[in-house]
Order: C-alpha cells, then structure tokens, then sequence
C-alpha cells in the first residue's frame, strides 16, 4: 500500500527521492508487481460481486480506493524506500482525499492488463501515462488530461543527421527504434516507415545504448522521456520536442485518469477537483517533481482527444 502524502510536495518544490526505472509506458514493474498483482487478484474476488451504484459513496465507506497502474516512472512506481510514488499516485492521494478516500492502494499490473482489470472491477481507476484516444474512449470514460506530452528523438550528440521529425527519419533512411507497444509505432508507420523496419527494445535505457552503440540511429520516445533517459550521458541527447504528423495533422497526446463507462459520476467528481487544481497551478507543482514542465501542463479535455 502507498504511504500518505508528506504534506509538502502538493504545495512546494521539493523534489521527491525517487529511483526512475526506465521502463516503457507499456511495460510491467518486476518486483513490487507481483506481490501487489497477487493483492489486486485477491481484492477483485470481493470486488466483483458489489453491486453498482453510487461509487464513490462506496470508496469513501471503504476508505480506499484502487488504483491500476503500470509500474513506470514517472507515472507511478517504487521509489528507493520501496514505497510507491509517481505523479499518477501522488496526484490521485490528493484528489481521492478531497473526495473523502482516505487512502489510495496502487495495484501494479501490465499495461495491456489495465483496461480489462478496470472493467473486470480488479481497480476503481487507472492512470499509467495512458494516451487519451478514440479506441480507448469506447472502453472507458477519462478525466480530462492532466498533461499533454509531445514526441522526441534519442540521437547522437549534435545529432549528425539532422533527425527532427519522422518524416526526415524516412527521408534519410535511418535505422529507428522504439519501445515496445508505444504510440511512435503507429507515428512511424503514419510517415511512411515500413513496420517491419522499426526495431523494437525493452525500454529507453535499450534505446539509449542502442544509439549510443551506432546500433540504430534513432529511438523514439515522448519528450520527458528523452530529457529523464539523457540526463547524464555524454554522447547521446534528446531533441527539440516536436509533434508527430498523423493523416496531415499534428498529434498532440494527453494523458489522463481512466474510469468504468458505469462510473462517469465519480469521474465527473474527480474532474471538478482537476480543474481546481489546474486554475490554481496546484497540479503542476506536483506534477514537476516527476519531471513534467510548464508546457506540458494542457486545457485539452477527454472529449477532444476522444474524437
């Protein structure tokens, strides 16, 4: 179970210590994911059989809610003390709090298993830097993104072949990766790169070596990804952030809580609390810690994204 808030990191700029796992937003956690996997399965035996209605009323009754994650910093992940944290976990302690839960459980799972264990009733909601889009939204209501997130290149220092955009990836036949289940397929096949070219890695950390190792030229990733995986090498860097050109548009993504199509009033209830902290610039100061920056904060909403 994740410890309570310290009361600080909400309203101050106190970077929270954390261990950044680089693992790919579709990545399961190996260590803590079991053991709480185990719990989740154990919780949803009794889960299952509670009848629908208000939920909310239910989770403030219980005094816990559930919180599916991936296991993936920043989002929500095991920090050196061996508790969990990430912006996912932090924020929702916050606003589960103000909606009268007392305490929030985080459940770790793999991606692919988030959506089917929301609506199996394994968790009350989701939230693994999951993207907000059309094929999702017919499965689950989202709460408005609490950020939105642009794509960046891990290349060589001074970046030798001038690598901006997928586009220059397919026009100089370069040698790219990614990570495994991450949207930059789908943004590489829309520029005309042949899937069966894309190499395929276990997380950025894979992708960072791989570049730097002239394995690949390329490896493509979200903007915080990039400036987190090249923080410290000396001969890769991340580029300017920019927005994938998907059927001749921009692709802007955003991120954002995910709840049971039955439960669009507690996600109606956790927007309110969202769009206070938004307007007050609470969300950001507790997103920062995570490594998010004033850019990617957003006034996307769900509807938007789910179009």
């Amino acid at each position: 179970m994740a410890p309570t808030s310290d009361g600080r990191r909400p309203g101050g700029e106190k970077r929270p210590h954390i261990t950044r796992p680089h693992l790919p937003r579709r990545t399961l956690l190996k260590g803590g994911a079991a053991a709480l996997g185990a719990a989740g399965a154990l919780g949803a035996a009794g889960c299952a059989k509670v009848p629908t209605g208000d939920t909310l009323a239910r989770l403030k009754s219980q005094g816990i809610v559930r919180l599916g994650i991936a296991g993936e910093a920043p989002y929500g992940f095991i920090n050196d003390e061996g508790e969990f944290t990430g912006e996912a976990v932090e924020l929702a302690k916050v606003i589960f709090g103000r909606l009268g839960v007392r305490k929030v459980q985080p459940v770790a799972t793999d991606f692919s298993s988030l959506i089917p264990g929301l609506n199996s009733q394994q968790f009350d909601c989701v939230s693994a830097g999951m993207y907000i889009n059309k094929d999702r939204c017919a499965q689950v209501v989202f709460a408005d993104p609490e950020y939105q997130m642009l794509d960046s290149f891990l290349v060589k220092k001074t970046n030798p072949l001038g690598l901006r955009s997928y586009q220059d990836v397919k026009r100089k036949k370069a040698r790219i990766a990614t990570g495994t289940g991450y949207a930059e397929i789908e943004y590489a096949v829309a520029a005309g790169i042949p899937e069966k070219d894309i190499v395929i890695l276990q997380d950025p950390v894979a992708g960072l070596n791989a570049v730097s190792a002239g394995r690949v030229d390329v490896f493509a990733g979200t903007a915080l990804t990039g400036r987190e995986v090249t923080r410290k090498s000396k001969d890769v860097e991340a580029t300017e952030p920019f927005a994938p050109i998907v059927d001749g548009r921009k692709k802007i993504d955003g991120g954002g809580f995910a709840f049971r199509k039955l439960d669009a009033g507690l996600r109606d209830a956790f927007n309110v609390e969202i769009h206070k902290m938004k307007k007050s610039g609470e969300l950001f100061r507790i997103l920062k810690p995570f490594g998010f920056t004033a850019s990617e904060m957003t006034t996307l909403t769900a509807e938007e994204l789910c179009r």
